[in-house]
């Protein structure tokens, strides 16, 4: 049988209880932002089971007098569910390195660990985000085998994340997931891309995710400007329900519902090569027609073309309207594009961001019963 390249139909298991360990490290774009994605997806599964899904997101080298990237989206998720999200920041305000440590950067990572340690322990959270622990543990401020020790013994529901740059072999050892972003660099000076075009693609956990926390980013820094930013989220090859992002859009749709807008087009099935059917053609044309409309129109701070990559790659869609729609695109729209493919649609050249996401590790290669919902 060919090999699939469309999104797998979601089967349905078993309960799964537990939570994993993820790493997300590398030098590109999109750690934070899936780790927001993560807390998203976790507080709307919350929601679904009638559950309350308690957060801390404990953020390292990250002190006050700095903005960064992901405050707006925290800023979203705290106004959305004020209740569950808690928030602590450490460190200084500006980048160092390995010869600038000081007495007060130990003692902030170490007053950040202790908080973390504190609430892995307790019981309380459903997930615990270690924001830059890993460049944190690269230099050599807190010890290493304290941290592993430490979430080796959480809770068996407890969902832990870390993040940042340079992941240390031991904390890789003992994570459930471990998922690289790579930059991918565009081939000369010229093709320096547009700015507000953003893709995240690969094989690795993370991607449509990410997106995500692009979209709960936008809607962030509308609040903070007294602005409505709306978010259209459009996903191709996914007609079915009980997918991964499913629980994340749910809960940004019930926190800011005149603000978020979702549509799916696509089969409950895999879409194999050589063997398209005449209905993945239309639906594929139907999600683009929509997509295309909402970038045009200039109406949302956000679109994220969710799986658009292997719908391309399928051949369901040329892709010289989605190049001139990119072009074309409003200054004040950002446009994220997600998927895997085996071939590079032109349309990439035209990215200003491009993050390439490798699995290293997934723990279906360890016998976990993948849960609906939650890993796909």
């Amino acid at each position: 049988m060919p090999k699939a390249i469309g999104i797998r139909t979601a089967q349905v298991n078993s309960e799964r209880l537990t939570g994993q360990i993820h790493v997300y490290d590398g030098e590109g774009k999109g750690k934070s932002q899936v780790a927001l994605g993560v807390v998203l997806r976790s507080i709307g599964l919350g929601i679904h089971q009638f559950m309350e899904s308690r957060v801390l997101l404990l953020r390292f080298l990250k002190g006050p007098g700095r903005t960064y990237d992901e405050d707006a989206a925290i800023e979203a998720l705290q106004r959305g569910f004020p209740h569950l999200i808690d928030q602590v920041r450490t460190g200084r305000a500006e980048f160092f390195g390995p010869g600038d440590i000081t007495k007060f950067d130990r003692q902030e990572a170490q007053r950040g660990w202790d908080v973390a340690k504190g609430a892995i322990a307790s019981g309380l959270y459903s997930v615990v985000v270690l924001d830059e622990i890993n460049p944190v543990l690269d230099l050599d401020l807190l010890s290493i085998d304290d941290v592993v020790k430490s979430i080796k013994n959480k809770p068996d529901h407890l969902e832990i994340i870390a993040t940042g740059r340079g992941a240390p072999p031991q904390l890789v050892e003992i994570a459930d997931l471990h998922s690289e972003m790579k930059p991918q660099i565009h081939q000369t000076a010229a093709d320096i891309g547009i700015e507000g075009i953003e893709i995240y693609t690969g094989d690795g956990k993370g991607k449509s995710t990410s997106a995500l926390g692009k979209g709960l980013q936008a809607i962030g820094r509308g609040i903070s400007q007294d602005q409505s930013h709306r978010v259209m989220v459009i996903q191709w090859l996914k007609g079915g329900q009980g997918y991964t992002e499913d629980a994340a859009i749910a809960a940004l749709r019930k926190s800011y519902p005149h603000l978020v807008d979702h549509q799916r087009c696509g089969r409950d099935a895999i879409v194999w090569r050589g063997q398209q059917q005449p209905i993945d053609y239309i639906e594929a044309e139907r999600g683009w027609e929509i997509a295309s409309t909402a970038i045009a129109s200039g109406l949302y701070k956000t679109v994220i073309l969710d799986e658009l990559n292997p719908t391309v790659d399928l051949e369901l869609l040329p892709e010289e309207p989605i190049i001139q729609t990119l072009l074309r695109k409003p200054k004040g729209t950002e446009v994220i594009i997600t998927g895997r493919c085996k071939n590079q649609p032109a349309y990439f050249q035209l990215a200003s961001t491009h993050s390439e996401v490798f699995c290293h590790k997934h723990y279906a290669e360890r016998g976990v019963e993948l849960k609906r919902g939650v890993d796909f």
